[in-house]
């Protein structure tokens, strides 16, 4: 079925413990793009400058990444981010961000997308998120993500959109601050309530855990099951780059979801199985290196060896 995601583009200055790369492309809706490709076809919206230093179309040749949505303005500048990673690289350290075109009006989303059924609405203002999904007809499932800047200073428009979706994915320290919960599971519970069927929070190397509200785990297991899934992360020994992890695993997660058109309890069980091995390959590398240089069979292998790590 037909994927959509909305998020940014951008260009990465990026410094880890393995070395440091200069303006490689990066932007939650590329990781998210390139990720779920390998699953099904993908409607990109998102938006540019005439600075942007990568021509798109040829980046993703070959890849079933549909553009028609990439707005190039020749007036504006490219959203930019530098950073760094110390010690266990798990935590970025921004040094420097330049909104530049993510801070005017979102991109358009064309008349061919509006009849997507799996949309993702990647990190931006709440705000433009509920707009970009108000063109949107009849989606039938609806992920979006969010940061701590909108948490704090757009709480109102969060929760708005958060009575719109039907899944949020979130990393543990996020939920904590939107739920105003220590303890994560009863974080997830507090974000439930506020209205996604659906929460997902991302732990890095500690894995993820779902949880589904009770109107939902019924309607989608047919009873069986537990509301609530862990999943470790997949054992990886080297970590060059973890920028654009959880954007691959949202890309693994959602693609894998689009695949199959279902979105049942062990459906969303799968999906986030296939996510984290995403993400286990984006923080492989540099940049997208690592997605690039990967094919399905590499990712249906690691996905068994996940299962018969986890099976016991």
């Amino acid at each position: 079925m037909s994927l959509l995601v909305t998020g940014s583009i951008g260009i990465d200055t990026v410094t880890t413990p393995y070395g440091r790369r200069d303006n490689c492309l990066g932007g939650s809706a590329v990781y998210f793009s390139m990720a779920a490709s390998f699953f099904c076809p993908v409607r990109l919206v998102g938006v540019v400058g005439s600075d942007c230093p990568v021509n798109l179309n040829e980046f993703f040749a070959g890849r079933d990444v549909d553009l028609r949505g990439l707005e190039v303005r020749g007036m504006s500048r490219t959203f930019r981010w530098k950073g760094s990673y110390h010690d266990t690289a798990s935590d970025a350290i921004t040094e420097n961000i330049e909104l530049n075109v993510l801070s005017e009006q979102p991109p358009k989303v064309p008349d061919e997308f509006k009849d997507s059924s799996f949309v993702f609405l990647a990190n931006t203002a709440p705000a433009l998120q509920i707009e970009l999904l108000e063109r949107i007809e009849k989606p039938a499932f609806v992920a979006a993500d969010t940061m701590n800047c909108w948490i704090d200073g757009r709480r109102d428009d969060l929760k708005k959109l958060l009575e719109r979706i039907d899944c949020l994915i979130i990393n543990a320290e996020e939920a904590k601050a939107l739920a105003k919960e220590g303890n994560l599971i009863k974080a997830a519970d507090v974000i439930l309530q506020m209205g996604p069927r659906i929460v997902i929070i991302k732990k890095g190397e500690s894995g993820s855990v779902m949880c589904e509200s009770d109107e939902w785990h019924e309607q989608s297991s047919a009873g069986s099951g537990a509301k609530k899934f862990l999943l470790p992360a997949f054992p990886a020994a080297n970590v060059k780059d973890p920028t654009g992890a959880g954007d691959s695993f949202a890309g693994g997660f959602m693609g894998r979801l689009a695949s199959t058109g279902k979105s049942d309890t062990q459906s969303l069980k799968e999906a986030i199985a296939y996510g984290t091995v995403l993400a286990s390959f984006a923080i492989s590398e540099f940049s997208l290196e690592g997605l690039e240089k990967i094919r399905r069979p590499d990712i249906d292998k690691r996905f068994e060896q996940l299962r018969e790590l986890v099976n016991f």
